[in-house]
């Protein structure tokens, strides 16, 4: 759940150390924003700290998550960040995983690590705890920092060593019911990065380390994406939103995946030019950059198997449940929606993420009728559960029309003594930029709740 609570907040009171300039190491938009926004300070490589703006909007974000894996069937629970390397070994993927994996040994000199990804330990509590085809199907989820020790951590929180991590385990009796589980994963991420303001593209894709025969990424198109990917632009007008979703039914599920799998999407690593060509119009074909938010696998037993995670059937026989897994960046996202949804003056915050709604701002700080109007104002939109952060600082309107356009809020209302003896605010929407003088009642009912 979201942890600040507080909807109204003065900037003059407010922890919000932007910078005018560019921080060299920042080579990426979303970096550099998040940066100059106040939102993040780098503890050290790859790792930083939240700042009371960002951890605002990562909060929102973890919450839409944790509701669409809550709709789909998905319980959560919370796992360790330091894990037994015995569970990695029985998994043989101790030795296998790399650098990356942080290694380390307690105070009794038993080998343990930060845990980069957790099958092992989910298998080990399904292992310990479910023996019987009754008790599946299951699917556990929890949002945790995890940590990879990336050899050269760049792009701020996109490619960081410590990040913030939505992942989830189904366990099921066979394949045909894994494949359910798989389904409603892929529908409820689709409605999940919808909810955010993003259309996410699902493409296959290579299973890595994670290991498994089925897997997708979600992809959304940016200019300053990691990988080059090729997709048929009907997938983009698709609107999973508009949809009524049952996820008690296999068959509506399934008939949402064939829509968004059956045209072309895929990216450089597994693109094929000819099948591109053959299947997508000339006029439909998209070949754009894209970064990756969210990724789900199916890899039926291949953890079960070595952690003895089985189950007897009807019939009384054994069997490994099948699993799946099923990711997506919570922190990354932050830098994922600035990556989409940005311009040259800053952050244009999606409405369901920004971490306030509106920017109420005071030309004329020390004015007695323009901070009794602001007053009145911020006490009205908190009053109504509006996110509101006025901005009450004794700066320049430059200042505070730079400051607002690079934080990003939807909304910018703007309080003068000029407009105030004319009977007028000006309201200004982030997104396009539009500027219009209007009545405080008009104003306050546009964008109030």
């Amino acid at each position: 759940m979201i942890t600040d609570t507080s909807n109204a907040v003065r900037l003059s009171q407010y922890f919000l150390p932007t910078l005018k300039e560019t921080p060299q190491e920042a080579q990426i938009v979303s970096h550099r924003y998040m940066l100059r926004a106040g939102m993040i300070r780098q503890s050290s490589a790859g790792i930083y700290s939240w700042l009371p703006l960002g951890f605002r909007v990562l909060k929102k974000i973890e919450q839409i998550v944790r509701e669409e894996q809550n709709r789909s069937g998905a319980q959560e629970l919370l796992m360790p960040t330091i894990q037994s390397a015995d569970l990695w070994r029985q998994s043989d993927r101790y030795d296998d995983y790399g650098k990356e994996m942080l290694r380390i040994k307690d105070r009794h000199d038993r080998d343990m690590l930060y845990g980069p990804t957790n099958e092992e330990v989910i298998t080990e509590i399904v292992a310990t705890s479910v023996r019987s085809y009754r008790d599946l199907p299951l699917n556990l989820y929890h949002i945790q920092w995890k940590f990879r020790d990336e050899v050269r951590p760049r792009f701020g929180v996109m490619r960081g060593r410590e990040f913030y991590m939505k992942d989830a385990y189904s366990f099921d009796l066979d394949a045909n019911a894994g494949r359910v589980a798989y389904n409603k994963m892929f529908v409820a991420y689709l409605r999940t990065f919808a909810r955010m303001g993003l259309k996410a593209i699902p493409m296959r894709a290579e299973t890595g380390p994670i290991g498994g025969d089925m897997s997708h990424e979600f992809i959304v198109l940016v200019d300053t994406g990691e990988s080059e990917v090729f997709c048929h632009q009907q997938l983009l007008e698709y609107d999973i939103l508009g949809e009524q979703v049952d996820f008690s039914s296999p068959d509506q599920i399934q008939g949402f995946v064939d829509q968004w799998t059956s045209l072309y999407a895929a990216t450089d690593d597994i693109h094929d030019a000819d099948q591109f060509e053959r299947e997508v119009p000339e006029d439909k074909r998209i070949t754009a950059r894209g970064i990756e938010v969210g990724h789900i696998f199916f890899f039926g037993d291949k953890y079960s198997k070595p952690l003895n995670a089985m189950v007897v059937t009807s019939d009384g026989t054994e069997v490994p449940v099948q699993m799946g897994s099923y990711g997506v960046g919570v922190s990354r996202l932050v830098g994922g929606v600035i990556e989409a949804c940005h311009d040259d003056d800053g952050i244009i915050w999606p409405e369901a993420l920004a971490p306030f709604k509106i920017g109420l701002i005071n030309l004329r700080v020390g004015d007695d009728v323009c901070n009794k109007a602001c007053e009145e104002i911020f006490t009205k939109l908190n009053a109504s559960g509006t996110e509101v952060m006025y901005d009450d600082r004794d700066e320049r309107a430059g200042v505070k029309f730079s400051d607002m356009d690079l934080i990003g809020l939807p909304w910018q209302l703007i309080i003068g003594p000029r407009g105030l003896k004319s009977g007028v605010v000006e309201l200004k929407n982030r997104k396009t930029g539009e500027r219009e003088e209007v009545s405080l009642e008009s104003a306050l009912s546009r964008i109030s709740g």
